[in-house]
C-alpha cells in the first residue's frame, strides 16, 4: 500500500493511501463477511475515509491515521498469504498492537503478523497460537527459561498457553512427562466439608486442568497416559520431597500457595526440567492473614537467572471482551476505595501489610 498525497484528499494537511489486493486474494478473505473486517477498521479509524472499489481500497484522512490503516492492511495480508484466516478480533488486536507501536507504549519488535501466525501446538483440527503481543512474548519466554511466572488477570491465556507448551515438548520429546499442579484452595471452601473420597474431593480443583488436557490431547488417550505417569495431575502437596526430573511442570494458581509453599515448589526442579508457574495476584483465597507466595517470590526471585516473570494485562484476555472490561473496572474499584482484594488495605508501616 502505498501513500501519496493527491489532489481529491478533502482538506489541507491530510493524505491518501492506496492498497490493491493481490487476486489470488478474494475481497471477502480481506474485508470480511459482510464487509465485517472492513467495520472494526472503521471504527478504530472514525476520522478516517475509507472506500473500496473493485479490488483496490484506499484511505484518506490524517497522515497518522492513513499510515496506521496502510499498515493494518500489510499486516493483514501477511497473515493471509499464510493461509490462516482473518477474524474481528484478530483485526482489533492487530490494530491495538499497532497503536501501541506508535504510541511508544511498546518497543515494536514484534509485528503483529508474527504475533498472530506464531503456531504452538496443532491438534484435533485447530492450531493454539498466541493473541497478544504479551502472550507471544510470554511463550517465547517459556522457550528461553528454565522457570517463567505467568501473571495476570483471568482469560489471559496463561494457563492454556503453558499446556500447550508442556504438550509441545512432550511430543517433540524435549521432556518424558507433564506434570499439572494447583494447591487445593478455593474461595470459601474446605477440603473437609466436600463429599466423597479423597480422590474425589480433590477432583474440582484440578477440573480445569483436566478441561484443556481434553482440548489439546485425544481424550481417550488420556487415561493410558496418566496410567503410564506420562501425565500427572494432582494436588500441590503431593509434590513435597520429590525431585522432578526430565519433566515440564506447570503450577497453576499460585496466588493461593504460602510462601512455604512457593519454596517448596520451586526446589522441586531437577535436571532437564521446566517450570512453568501461572496465577492472578488479585485472585487470592488464602484464610485471612496469610501471605501469597506469588506475591512474595516476585521479590525474592527478581533478576535471578533464568527465572523471567511474564506479566499479561486486561489488554490480553482473550475470552469474550467484556471480561477485559471487568478486570480494569474492579481494578479502579480497588484503586479508587483502597482495596486489595476485597479488603482494605493496610496503612503505610502498620503491622501485617501484606507480602507484594
Amino acid at each position: 500500500m502505498t501513500q501519496t498525497p493527491t489532489a481529491h484528499t478533502p482538506a489541507q494537511g491530510q493524505a491518501r493511501a492506496r492498497f490493491t489486493v493481490p487476486a489470488q486474494h478474494p475481497m471477502v478473505t480481506v474485508l470480511g463477511s459482510g464487509d465485517s473486517l472492513l467495520r472494526v477498521i472503521e471504527r478504530a479509524f472514525p476520522a478516517a475515509d475509507i472506500h473500496v472499489r473493485g479490488n483496490e481500497i484506499s484511505a484518506t484522512g490524517d497522515p497518522a491515521d492513513v499510515g496506521l490503516i496502510q499498515r493494518v492492511f500489510d499486516e493483514m495480508m501477511l497473515v493471509l498469504r499464510t493461509g490462516q484466516p482473518m477474524t474481528e478480533d484478530a483485526v482489533e488486536r492487530s490494530i491495538a498492537m499497532l497503536k501501541a507501536s506508535e504510541n511508544g507504549e511498546s518497543d515494536g519488535q514484534e509485528t503483529p503478523a508474527e504475533v498472530l501466525t506464531q503456531n504452538i501446538l496443532s491438534s484435533r483440527g485447530r492450531t493454539i497460537r498466541p493473541k497478544t503481543l504479551n502472550q507471544k512474548r510470554y511463550v517465547d519466554a517459556i522457550d528461553r527459561h528454565t522457570i517463567v511466572f505467568g501473571i495476570g488477570p483471568a482469560g489471559t491465556g496463561k494457563t492454556y498457553l503453558a499446556m500447550a507448551k508442556a504438550v509441545q515438548a512432550l511430543q517433540s520429546k524435549q521432556v518424558n512427562r507433564i506434570i499439572l499442579t494447583r494447591p487445593a484452595v478455593e474461595a470459601g471452601e474446605r477440603l473437609g466439608f466436600l463429599p466423597g473420597t479423597l480422590y474425589e474431593k480433590i477432583d474440582p480443583y484440578l477440573r480445569p486442568l483436566y478441561d484443556a488436557l481434553h482440548d489439546m490431547i485425544d481424550p481417550d488417550s488420556i487415561p493410558r497416559l496418566m496410567a503410564a505417569g506420562t501425565i500427572e495431575v494432582a494436588p500441590l502437596a503431593y509434590m513435597r520431597g520429590r525431585t522432578l526430573n526430565d519433566a515440564f511442570i506447570i503450577l497453576d494458581e499460585a496466588q493461593n500457595t504460602s510462601p512455604e509453599q512457593m519454596k517448596m515448589f520451586l526446589t522441586r526442579l531437577g535436571f532437564d526440567s521446566k517450570i512453568v508457574i501461572t496465577g492472578d495476584v488479585t485472585q487470592v483465597d488464602l484464610p485471612g492473614g496469610t501471605k501469597s507466595g506469588l506475591r512474595q517470590v516476585q521479590d525474592i526471585l527478581d533478576g535471578v537467572d533464568d527465572v523471567h516473570f511474564s506479566r499479561l494485562s486486561s489488554q490480553d484476555v482473550v475470552r469474550h471482551r467484556l471480561v477485559g472490561r471487568i478486570v480494569d473496572a474492579y481494578e479502579k474499584y480497588d484503586s479508587d476505595h483502597g482495596t486489595e482484594n476485597g479488603t482494605h488495605k493496610p496503612r503505610a508501616g502498620a503491622k501485617g501489610t501484606k507480602g507484594k
